[in-house]
């Protein structure tokens, strides 16, 4: 059975109300002090998702002169959950301790007393009572954390699984291109020879006319075998090969689709050669694989401009919010890219930057400078 939780903004208003009703219960009316610093703390919880520090500190004094806790251990519980500072968590729940214990006002303190067992006891039950919402903070936190590395490994098995069918399907087609033209062409071209030989040497217009039929369909058909080899053999590694080659005008969908927190920039010339316009998609395509994978939670931005006689692709994201995953891979991506540019008489330089993000840069050069007809478009993903 699945259930749903709830939506955040009907528990805090039902922990805000349980706050309330608990200043209620162990708060007089005629304590004006004592009952706005549990109003105070109760209000505080409208805000504790925003700034969970902020929140404890303003329920604090209701633990120090009221018995109205509820509001300062669920400040305490939401800043456990969402912060990683253990020390400033152990810090927190040691001061919520010691305001619980200690008596209001602190004048009415004796040294004597507290060596009395009832204190003690007491002071055992503060102790515990500070540090059970901080536990469980620390616990829903590493659930969380936990549920998020099962997605993102989910994703990198469906990824490497695509990658590893798309290798198979490459060699499937490779081996086939070599069967085509090493077994079918030979025979197609054997049978157009023969079929010329018997046009001119037979003496029967009927058998001509079927010769150069034979003859004819052969060509034919050893063009179109010719066609499908060299198809086969640029095929690659994806299964979507023989649809039409990404371009520049498919730029603004990948990066929308790459399910990182990404922005798009462009200025670019018309009539870029097909070559140059696949080598930026794949680049940027490579670029915002490698953030996702090896920068959690960072944001990247796309910019790709004309200056120089030459296409300036740049991808930079900053540093990732949350560990990367050990997800294997062979390392080609990069030098695959550097290929392709060098083919094109580009460059690459990629390198980390001083935020602790990453940034690739790729060089392209092109003829004469033509009118831009892009602007700049931010793009979320």
């Amino acid at each position: 059975m699945n259930l749903r939780r709830p939506p955040a903004p009907l528990l805090d208003t039902a922990l805000v109300g349980a706050s309330l009703a608990d200043a209620w219960v162990n708060v007089h009316v005629e304590e004006h002090a004592a009952m706005a610093c549990a109003l105070l703390a109760a209000l505080a919880l409208a805000m504790r998702r925003r700034l969970p520090l902020t929140t404890f500190v303003l329920t604090l004094p209701t633990a120090l002169v009221t018995d109205a806790v509820l509001a300062t251990m669920a400040a305490l519980y939401t800043l456990s959950s969402l912060s990683r500072h253990r020390v400033l968590l152990a810090g927190c729940a040691l001061a919520y301790a010691i305001t619980n214990f200690l008596p209001w006002p602190w004048s009415s303190l004796r040294a004597a007393d507290l060596a009395q067992t009832h204190n003690l006891v007491h002071l055992t039950y503060t102790l515990a009572t500070a540090v059970a919402p901080v536990f469980l903070g620390q616990l829903v936190q590493a659930r969380r954390e936990l549920s998020q590395r099962l997605v993102e490994i989910s994703d990198a098995r469906e990824h490497e699984r695509l990658l590893t069918a798309q290798s198979v399907l490459a060699k499937e087609r490779a081996q086939l291109a070599r069967e085509m033209h090493d077994v079918v062409s030979h025979q197609v071209s054997l049978i157009a020879v023969q079929a010329g030989v018997l046009q001119v040497g037979s003496q029967d217009a009927e058998t001509k006319k079927a010769a150069a039929t034979i003859r004819q369909l052969s060509v034919q058909t050893l063009d179109e075998l010719r066609h499908m080899v060299s198809v086969l053999r640029a095929s690659g590694s994806r299964p979507t090969e023989l649809t039409p080659q990404p371009s520049l005008a498919d730029l603004q969908q990948l990066v929308g689709g790459s399910g990182i927190d990404a922005e798009l920039e462009t200025d670019l010339p018309e009539g870029l050669p097909p070559p140059v316009q696949r080598a930026v998609y794949r680049t940027v395509q490579e670029a915002l694989t490698n953030v996702r994978k090896h920068a959690p939670g960072a944001t990247a931005r796309v910019c790709i401009h004309h200056r120089d006689r030459a296409i300036h692709t740049a991808i930079t994201n900053t540093a990732p919010t949350r560990p990367a995953l050990p997800l294997p891979s062979a390392h080609h991506g990069l030098a695959g890219l550097r290929q392709r540019a060098e083919l094109l008489g580009g460059t690459i330089d990629a390198g980390a930057t001083a935020d602790g993000g990453y940034r690739l840069h790729l060089k392209l050069p092109i003829g004469e400078r033509r009118a831009p007809t892009t602007a700049s478009a931010p793009v979320e993903s």
